[in-house]
């Protein structure tokens, strides 16, 4: 209806002397209806007396088409010239204008929709934003902004954007996270602000709708927390770090607190053991709280939890699924009172609890535990959205704990196949004094083939091995068991040091050979073998692919020794040089592998100068002395296995050792038998005369018959008493067993069984063959000269 005012003049006799447009369309009645008729034929009742005497009010009027209207009139007297009433001018408001659909739609919009002044004030609010802001449009219209909001710093961003369309003329997006007095808890907004322009153009007003996208904001952050997990659990590929990763994950942004329990296989046993029908042991691994200091745990890391059978953990391991319980469930009531019973410290922080979610850690298809989450302070309960972004979590955080466990699993195993594959007790034997360290790397592609070994050789020698395969895992760890093996074979044989690197590359060219197509971890691997003579103090080494060893002489410097490595094994068609020394008693020498000095954070040349440097320094014993070169040159975490093998080196003097050059001459053979004898009893070793006699004679006689000059014979006390004869012929004798009338053959099968064992061994100019006969234990007596 058009919005045109209604008047009417009424004479002092009650008749219509005048109709105005407005007064047709309010009545529907033409003027040639109305004029000069009685006003009163128009009303539909009387007029009430207050009405006529305050010349104002509501009267009730009879449209054209019949039916009853009622109108607020205003009768104005009109005053003649001798100012008396001859008559009235009444008028009526019109009926208010029906909205228009523009209108209706920014007043019944299902969004906050708001109009603010260029100075950010109210001028027009829909229904949604009176019922968020729980007061009526009347008592926002022309207040400040922020006269109107409870959290006025939040507020600032909203009203810069609010200034910023002012400023600019253009519309703009904005999203906040913010309540309202009526709304029981924050939502997420997303804002569009646009300006609003008069006919000529000037900006008068800003306009927004603000959208309420709570749900796709926490879809959203869930996601994030997905995200999130990919990359911030299972970094360590520790069980436990792993799970101290997932309860950092969720709180406070998903849970005020939250607990991982695994079962105790996981941690230690090696079987899968299956779920029991009645309470479920645990034990926990991780939790936290929003609460600084003040985990509302009732069980506290390390220890077993129990879960009953009814609680929401102890249901979602059973039916593999999330379990959500509220406020007011029996179940979550009688797990919080069960955690006040076990626990009442925490009893305050329990009492706000409302919503427990408890999600099965599961990977692979084998169960490994359970996270439960609880909410106290956030407001929002778990939800049907929360159960599916728990299980997809919990999925994910399972199998970085199943990979953790697996690594784990490997790692000891690896280890304690190593730690097996070493010498757990290095043999006893005079010619160096020996200290080792092995130390596995810390990194995740796990346990390397680092080895040493101290061999005990014929003629109170010594066999110094250090070695690396390269790789990691128990594939090199087995491989490292083959070559340690194959070197104390070879080792047994007497061979020089680049006789056995030579034969081991063999070895390993033959492995790789054999390896149908796969992978030989052999290949690659380096290895050092030394040969020291506590008689000589004579020390011989060659290496293949493996750094020099360093060497430390008494009040010296240490230096890495010069010598030339081979390729390493494997890679054959190269010989292998021996590089020879002699060292005086007390010399340290010090052999490792690569693990010590190579680093790809750390320059070689320099950590090498840091080794010798600290080989260099003083210290009370060979044990401090191997710490400090660890703690000198190691970082926190190595990178790869280091096997460190310190020896201090010792002589046998004149008073352990008789030399006597024999002359050709079977005849002689008696002579030095009496000598030998002679010095056995010097040395107080009467009880060995016999059989020393017998072993000598033999093996001079053989030498004499059957070698070349020059011959020598040499007694050793050592550990045990060793008969030495060389010459100069290089082949070596073999057992056999006469026959009944053979004359010969049966002296070296008498050796053999009258000694511990016997042997021989190729020298530069001949051969040496050798016997040993076991020694009372304790310590010797000092023969004079």
């Amino acid at each position: 209806m058009e919005r045109v005012a209604a008047a009417a003049i009424v004479d002092a006799l009650g008749r219509v002397t005048g109709w105005s447009e407005g007064a047709r369309l309010l009545t529907g009645r033409p003027a040639e209806q109305v004029v000069g008729r009685p006003a009163a034929g128009l009303l539909a009742e009387t007029v009430p007396a207050a009405v006529l005497a305050a010349r104002s009010g509501t009267v009730a009027l009879r449209h054209a088409d019949g039916h009853r209207t009622e109108i607020a009139l205003t009768a104005c007297p009109v005053l003649g010239p001798d100012g008396e009433v001859t008559g009235y001018v009444v008028t009526a408001d019109p009926p208010p204008a029906a909205p228009t659909l523009a209108e209706q739609a920014f007043q019944q919009a299902s969004m906050p929709m708001s109009v603010f002044d260029v100075r950010q004030r109210y001028l027009r609010v829909n229904d949604e934003v009176c019922q968020a802001m729980g007061v009526s449009e009347d008592e926002l219209r022309g207040r400040f902004l922020l006269d109107t909001v409870e959290n006025v710093p939040r507020s600032h961003g909203f009203l810069r954007h609010l200034r910023q369309v002012v400023e600019t003329g253009r519309p703009t997006r904005y999203e906040s996270l913010t309540g309202a007095p009526a709304l029981s808890r924050e939502h997420h907004w997303s804002i569009e602000m646009w300006p609003l322009h008069d006919p000529g153009g000037e900006l008068t007003a800003v306009a927004l709708a603000a959208f309420d996208s709570t749900e796709q904001y926490l879809a959203r952050l869930r996601l994030d927390l997905l995200n999130e997990a990919a990359t911030s659990i299972g970094t360590t590929l520790d069980v436990v770090r792993t799970a101290e990763e997932v309860v950092e994950l969720i709180v406070p942004r998903y849970a005020d607190f939250a607990s991982v329990d695994l079962l105790d296989w996981v941690l230690s046993a090696e079987e899968l053991p299956t779920l029991p029908r009645g309470d479920i042991v645990l034990r926990r691994v991780a939790h936290g709280s929003a609460n600084e200091g003040t985990p509302e745990a009732a069980v506290s890391l390390g220890e077993t939890e129990v879960h009953l059978p009814w609680s929401p953990p102890a249901r979602a391991l059973r039916e593999g699924r999330a379990v959500v319980s509220q406020a007011g469930e029996p179940e979550l009531r009688r797990w919080v009172a069960e955690r006040n019973a076990r626990s009442p410290r925490g009893r305050t922080y329990r009492q706000g609890v409302h919503s427990m979610i408890a999600v099965p850690l599961a990977a692979r298809g084998v169960l490994l535990g359970v996270a439960v989450g609880v909410r106290m302070r956030h407001p929002d309960d778990y939800a049907v959205d929360d159960t599916v972004f728990a299980e997809e979590l919990g999925s994910r955080a399972a199998v970085c704990i199943d990979n953790a466990r697996r690594f784990a699993r490997e790692r000891s195993t690896a280890l304690a196949l190593q730690h097996s594959l070493l010498p757990s007790d290095l043999p006893g034997q005079a010619a160096v004094e020996v200290v080792h360290r092995y130390l596995p790397c810390g990194s995740l592609a796990g346990i390397g083939g680092d080895w040493f070994d101290v061999i005990p050789l014929s003629g109170s020698r010594v066999g110094l091995v250090v070695g690396d395969v390269v790789g990691h895992g128990i594939r090199s760890s087995a491989t490292m068991g083959r070559l340690r093996t194959a070197v104390r074979t070879l080792a047994d044989v007497d061979l020089p040091p680049d006789e056995l690197l030579t034969h081991l590359d063999d070895l390993v060219t033959h492995l790789a050979r054999d390896g149908s197509g796969e992978e030989v971890a052999e290949l690659g691997a380096t290895c050092l073998y030394a040969v020291y003579d506590p008689v000589s103090r004579h020390l011989a080494l060659a290496a293949a692919g493996h750094p020099a060893p360093a060497v430390v002489l008494p009040g010296g410097r240490a230096e890495l020794i010069p010598m030339t490595a081979g390729p390493p094994l494997g890679v054959g068609g190269l010989p292998f040089e021996a590089a020879e020394l002699d060292l005086p008693e007390g010399a340290v020498v010090a052999l490792y592998t690569d693990g010590l000095i190579e680093d790809r954070a750390r320059d070689v040349d320099r950590t090498t100068e840091e080794m010798c440097r600290a080989l260099s320094e003083p210290a009370d014993s060979l044990d401090d002395l191997g710490d400090n070169v660890l703690r000198a040159v190691l970082p926190e975490q190595p990178a790869d296995d280091v096997a460190l093998l310190l020896v201090r080196t010792r002589a046998l003097g004149a008073d352990r050792v008789a030399t006597w050059d024999v002359p050709p001459d079977p005849a002689e053979v008696a002579r030095f038998r009496q000598e030998a004898t002679e010095r056995l009893t010097a040395w107080g070793l009467d009880e060995a005369a016999f059989v020393t006699e017998l072993v000598v004679s033999e093996l001079v006689t053989n030498a004499i018959r059957y070698g070349e000059p020059p011959v020598r014979l040499r007694l050793i006390r050592d550990r045990a008493l060793i008969c030495e004869v060389s010459d100069g012929s290089s082949t070596s004798p073999h057992l056999r067993r006469a026959h009944a009338f053979d004359e010969g053959g049966r002296g070296l099968l008498l050796v053999a069984q009258l000694t511990q064992r016997w042997g021989s061994r190729q020298t530069g100019d001949g051969k040496t063959i050798w016997a040993e006969q076991p020694l009372p234990e304790g310590p010797l007596p000092v023969a004079e000269a």
